[in-house]
């Protein structure tokens, strides 16, 4: 056991032996929180075993999934993510979470030789193109302007001259939306006065309450002298036709007499 270099009682031949030692009392703290970590079912299957070290790679064995249905996954949303109704800052935060979320999955070496640049410049064209073709058709002649650009900018870059140029459409939009509301306010304004006035000409004509006419001959409301009643008497079944027949004869009778006792001259 003494030879045994991962033993905790190994002893080095060098200046500092201290520094190979193994804390008994740290793998006892580590294999307590792992086993209150875990299931019961699970930390039972643990017990037995004497070092930290041994139960995570026993568990590491147990439960370890494979990255690659997540990594399809991402890769499904980024070919069908498009900005649609998102504005071009929502847009393309969900595009950079994907990215990074992708990014975690297949770490990129440390490399710093120039083979490595030229992968870190592909990967960051592989985003513009990819923020590009999202975007909505409405930034179809602005996303040309782009891609001419020599060297191609960096992703970061790119979405900055998308919000500018988000926020100058908004600012002509809310200009050409402000005329298009007045002209749309002066039109109400006419439309309602016509209509005002349409409704007091009908009111009058049907002797509204707002415009009653008087009769010029016996002074009544809500008709006119053509259809005053006293004038021109009153129609069959009104409860005055019957008097008005009865004082026509009398008055016919009386005309009739006086015409007799008063004939007119040759």
């Amino acid at each position: 056991m003494l030879e045994d270099s991962s033993s905790p009682y190994y002893l080095h031949n060098g200046d500092h032996p201290g520094l190979l030692l193994v804390s008994i009392r740290c793998n006892s703290m580590v294999i307590s929180w792992i086993l209150n970590s875990v299931p019961g079912d699970i930390a039972d299957s643990l017990m037995y075993m004497q070092t930290a070290e041994e139960i995570w790679s026993d568990l590491y064995d147990r439960f370890h999934e494979s990255n690659a249905p997540r990594i399809y996954q991402i890769k499904k949303l980024l070919s069908g993510l498009q900005q649609g109704s998102m504005d071009v800052s929502s847009y393309y935060t969900k595009l950079r979470t994907l990215w990074d979320e992708l990014r975690d999955y297949q770490p990129t070496s440390a490399c710093t030789c120039g083979s490595m640049r030229e992968w870190l410049n592909y990967q960051n064209q592989e985003c513009v193109m990819h923020f590009l073709m999202g975007l909505n058709e409405s930034y179809a002649q602005f996303r040309s302007q782009v891609l001419m650009i020599e060297p191609l900018q960096v992703i970061a870059q790119v979405f900055a001259l998308v919000i500018q140029e988000e926020r100058q459409r908004s600012i002509h939009y809310g200009v050409s939306k402000a005329g298009v509301d007045h002209s749309v306010i002066l039109n109400n304004v006419n439309s309602s006065t016509a209509t005002a006035t349409s409704l007091r000409s009908y009111q009058s004509a049907k002797g509204g309450r707002g415009d009653r006419v008087v009769c010029s001959h016996c002074h009544f409301r809500n008709h006119t002298i053509d259809k005053c009643y006293k004038l021109h008497g009153y129609p069959p079944g009104h409860p005055k036709f019957k008097l008005q027949i009865s004082q026509g004869g009398a008055q016919a009778h009386q005309a009739s007499s006086v015409t007799e006792n008063h004939p007119k001259p040759m």
